[in-house]
């Protein structure tokens, strides 16, 4: 490799270790912010094992009209005792020393991460930024300010509407003779890693709109490769190990994909109508 091209090469490197290096030195600071609260995101984290959630009251509104519209139906499965029935509280529990410190600390991280978001999509910026057009570097308010607000909407519709399906389904299956116990540990780092997963899943249409209106994709080519983008979720989702989780990881990401292919048709990079031209004729 010749000196003209290792000297650009180390200064990228230089570059990229600088931005990574604020990049933590944000988190730790966040990090330290969000210890306060920690204690309140494991208690709501905590609450479809411990209060009432949305899909109680759904529940108990289904039950209400199978009994209004098939009352035999509503005395053969005994629908009113799970209507009545008190609802169970379930508590977590840890077996190693200093384990819920240590899950405090992966609470904090993440949401001190989340905290200084701005600062690390500023920093991503500020490192692609020197590639990029006077025009293009005007985009970077609205950037930091998609990328963050679809991220904390990822990961508050994944802790609001998801996750109490999933611990609810995972709870329907005690019995007389199968209990459930749930280890600190293996709940929240279940629950952290899907809060980051929906919160990338999210990014995709803000990713997509910088591409589109750096010319980069287009709707003519994100529109023919929807059957691709199926069998690519399927697969990103295949990643976790049950077919539940599977489930709400795949859908989601196949409906950002469908979202995207809009976002690149409405607010993509116009072609000048010569150029369209010629690619019509």
């Amino acid at each position: 490799m010749s000196e003209e091209k290792v000297l650009p090469f180390i200064e990228h490197l230089v570059e990229l270790r600088k931005r990574l290096m604020v990049i933590v030195i944000a988190v730790v600071i966040g990090m330290g912010v969000a210890w306060n609260f920690s204690g309140a995101i494991l208690n709501f984290v905590e609450k479809p094992l411990t209060g009432h959630t949305y899909l109680t009251d759904i529940k108990k509104q289904a039950y209400s009209k199978v009994k209004e519209l098939a009352p035999s139906l509503y005395s053969r499965y005994k629908l009113e005792q799970e209507i009545t029935a008190p609802e169970k509280k379930h508590t977590l529990n840890y077996s190693a020393p200093l384990e819920p410190f240590f899950i405090q600390c992966k609470i904090s991280m993440l949401a001190g991460f989340i905290l200084v978001l701005p600062i690390v999509f500023h920093q991503l910026w500020q490192f692609i930024a020197p590639g990029l057009t006077r025009k293009e570097r005007r985009m970077v308010v609205p950037f930091i300010t998609a990328a963050t607000i679809t991220f904390c909407v990822g990961a508050l519709f994944f802790l609001i509407v998801i996750w109490p399906v999933i611990i609810n389904f995972s709870l329907s299956y005690e019995a007389e003779g199968l209990q459930s116990w749930f280890n600190i540990s293996a709940y929240v780092n279940f629950c952290l890693r899907l809060i980051l997963v929906f919160g990338l899943i999210f990014e995709l249409p803000v990713l997509t709109l910088l591409l589109a209106r750096f010319g980069i994709v287009s709707y003519q080519l994100l529109a023919p490769k929807r059957k691709y983008a199926l069998l690519a979720s399927s697969i990103i989702a295949a990643f976790h190990a049950d077919l539940i989780t599977m489930f709400v990881i795949m859908v989601p990401l196949y409906l950002m994909y469908e979202i995207s292919v809009w976002v690149a048709l409405i607010f993509g990079k116009k072609k000048p109508p010569a150029e369209q031209t010629l690619q019509t004729t």
